[in-house]
């Protein structure tokens, strides 16, 4: 059925190809939203737009770690359809207001897998299910009710196929967010006899979140009935025919009942559903087309779409359709002249998703960074987590110095950069993270800040980021302290073990030293252990090389990372750890820029080896198709990168270092152009880079600039069997 569902999309493809010149081929037919659904993957399921503010979709009873996105496809229950998810993390929150059809009586609750009288749950028909780009179908099978939905940027639109029924309904549930969730405030009202009213404030992994909505239906509802004391829950009665469709619109805002009033004016007031939905996957084939491939494998072009569509669920806006947002400050601030974004996965995403975004939509990138840099104003630093409003604070570091500096470096256009360097020097000197540490011992001891190492390691890398646009903006005496101070990490590595080491503020070593300990529990690292932290230093390689005793002792060390026993010991090892080659966690963000070291040091055939390994074995077009949390995106960035043969290892330099393209031919739209990539003489023998031309000019180097690649033209890879150098 599998191999089926991909010719017919690829068939689809072919013949939206022979339509005229103005016409986008509909390449969301060869996209497969449910890779990822299984396994850790943790992706969203249900309708989006591209970067939307709302994604309409089924939410589970479940609410373990891999029902982050309210969805897994291991099992079938639905509480309801809620307006918020997440995709790809490793925590969970939002599923924020919640509409479920239902016919007679039923127990108010989420309730229990196996037993219907514990709630108004219900299985789902999977084998019915339909999953497209900007459209999402599954019949219920308890109230043999079909629900579709759809969605704008701000909002969703509902279309319930029922039964005949004279005790149709539409709950509206308020109470069950996700996870980690916990309601503060729920209220809803009706206004007339066909609309809704209300809000929900809950705390959670996004603490202090808002929501304000509308709810208009598309027929008068007999009766709109508060359920239990506290009105978490409201019956909206109808009375129905055999197959009458009930249409639900909903928009939503951060900021207040009449933000939510201007979204659904609009945005959903004068649309229908299926103008709505062929809207959506518009706006989704305007953004595959950005890429194409050629001469790839079905199972490619499944894969490598998909990965677009899961790298651009997020950042999501945030703002109402007048540009008024809810600050980090929980003030409403004005419109300040751009688009402004939350869901800022930012230790994940600031390594490759968001690098492709200054390539791909330096338009949107600068909101992106604008957004941060209010961020700053109001809570004092740079995000690190933001979502609905509120930074969590999770992961390690400083990342979103690292985000913003790599788009100030790259001169993304719309950004000021006296004030982005404001906001990057405040979050660098911040004493917040163990930061206080790094300014009196110049490291973060093991005695005195938790996941010191891995901590300290990000902050050295955000530190370097900084360099850049300090050098930039002729900064030298801040220059100066961060180029010291980007070499913080050396402080652990240990000369008898060569691997970074935990150390105390009194200089002395972790005794109980296993670089294979990647216990949670006092541990320097973060997901991770010695093997792969000694390595998270993708600004420093040659620092590095000077630690293990020269290049030729590097490669030994970086061989022996892939091949080593890939045991991971320790209490309570975190199952973020996935996705392993020896010691290499493809599954988690620490690993990525790894393989290319290969380049770096000079033997590029290794690179290639290792990287067709992980692109054949860590993704795939099965539900379980990805090695760990799509994280936000940043799984699937990694992919696309890596097709097109090259990845922005170090942040904020501009540079892309060479890898090998997994297919014949790709192009990225970029500001001048088109940028394509033509891989020659591939064939399995033939797999190693023989010379590499730019332009038509050969390129005696190991990398590519951002600049080279946004003026457009064209990278040809000669591809053999010589395992040689290029450069």
């Amino acid at each position: 059925m599998k191999k089926l569902v991909s010719i017919l999309a690829t068939a689809a493809l072919f013949a939206s190809c022979a339509a005229p010149e103005t016409a986008t081929p509909d390449y969301a037919a060869l996209v497969n939203p449910k890779i990822g659904s299984g396994g850790h993957g943790h992706v969203f399921v249900g309708a989006n737009v591209p970067f939307g503010m709302t994604q309409v979709g089924p939410t589970s009873i479940t609410q373990e770690w891999d029902w982050c996105s309210g969805y897994h496809d291991s099992e079938n229950s639905v509480i309801g359809f809620s307006h918020t998810h997440l995709s790809g993390t490793g925590c969970g929150d939002l599923f924020d207001v919640t509409l479920m059809p239902v016919t007679g009586e039923v127990p108010y609750g989420r309730g229990r897998l196996g037993d219907y009288t514990t709630g108004f749950w219900s299985e789902a028909d999977r084998e019915k299910e339909v999953v497209e780009p900007g459209y999402y179908s599954v019949p219920l099978t308890r109230y043999n009710i079909t629900a579709e939905m759809t969605a704008t940027e701000r909002g969703g639109l509902h279309r319930y196929t029922f039964p005949a029924s004279d005790q149709a309904a539409i709950i509206l549930d308020l109470v069950h967010g996700g996870c980690f969730d916990r309601p503060e405030d729920l209220y809803a009202e009706a206004v007339g006899n066909n609309r809704v009213v209300g809000r929900r404030h809950s705390w959670g992994w996004s603490n202090n979140q808002k929501v304000y909505f509308v709810i208009e239906f598309s027929k008068p509802f007999e009766k709109f009935e508060p359920i239990g004391e506290e009105n978490w829950y409201y019956r909206i009665h109808f009375n129905t025919e055999e197959g009458e469709q009930i249409g639900v619109k909903v928009a939503l805002s951060s900021t207040s009942p009449e933000g939510a009033e201007l979204n659904f004016n609009a945005e959903v007031a004068n649309i229908d559903f299926d103008t709505a939905r062929s809207e959506a996957r518009r706006k989704w084939n305007d953004e595959f087309a950005k890429f194409t491939i050629e001469g790839a494998t079905d199972a490619q072009k499944e894969i490598f779409y998909t990965a677009i569509y899961h790298m651009y669920v997020a950042p999501s806006l945030f703002s109402d359709v007048d540009g008024t947002y809810r600050g980090a400050d929980n003030e409403i601030h004005a419109n300040p002249g751009h688009d402004t974004y939350t869901t800022f996965s930012l230790w994940d995403t600031y390594r490759t998703k968001l690098p492709l975004m200054t390539i791909t939509h330096p338009e949107r990138m600068d909101d992106v960074v604008n957004t941060m840099i209010n961020i700053c104003d109001e809570q004092g630093f740079l995000p690190i987590w933001h979502l609905w409003g509120w930074d969590n604070g999770c992961m390690v570091g400083s990342p979103g110095i690292i985000a913003v500096s790599d788009a100030v470096a790259k001169g993304v256009e719309g950004i000021d950069a006296e004030r982005a360097w404001g906001a990057i020097k405040t979050s660098y000197m911040h004493d917040i993270r163990g930061g206080r540490y790094r300014k009196q011992y110049g490291f973060m001891p093991n005695d005195l800040q938790g996941e010191s190492i891995a901590h300290d390691m990000e902050f050295a890398i955000a530190d370097a980021a900084a360099l850049e646009v300090a050098q930039l903006l002729d900064k030298t005496e801040d220059a100066a302290y961060l180029e010291k101070r980007s070499h913080s990490w050396l402080n652990y590595f240990d000369p008898t073990t060569g691997f970074v080491r935990g150390k105390s503020s009194k200089g002395e070593w972790r005794e109980d030293f296993n670089p294979y300990n990647a216990s949670r529990i006092a541990n320097e690292y973060c997901e991770g252990n010695a093997w792969q932290y000694t390595w998270l230093v993708p600004h420093d390689l040659d620092l590095l090389v000077e630690c293990f005793g020269g290049v030729d002792k590097t490669i030994e060390r970086l061989d022996e990372l892939f091949t080593t026993d890939s045991k991971m010991e320790g209490e309570d090892v975190t199952p973020d750890i996935s996705g392993l080659i020896g010691q290499y966690v493809h599954g988690n963000e620490p690993s990525h820029h790894i393989i290319y070291f290969y380049t770096m040091l000079g033997e590029p055939w290794k690179a290639a080896d290792r990287l067709k390994e992980v692109m054949d074995t860590m993704y795939s077009t099965e539900v379980d198709g990805l090695s760990g949390n799509e994280d936000v995106g940043q799984m699937s960035a990694w992919y696309i990168m890596t097709t097109y043969g090259f990845y922005p290892v170090e942040p904020a330099t501009g540079k892309y270092v060479l890898g090998a393209p997994q297919v014949d031919a790709a192009t990225l739209r970029v500001a001048g152009g088109e940028f394509k990539v033509i891989r020659e003489g591939y064939s399995e023998t033939n797999r190693y880079v023989q010379s590499v031309e730019l332009n038509g000019e050969p390129l005696n180097r190991n990398y590519i600039t951002h600049d080279e690649i946004i003026a457009g033209g064209e990278l040809k890879f000669i591809m053999g069997s010589d395992k040689s150098v290029w450069y």
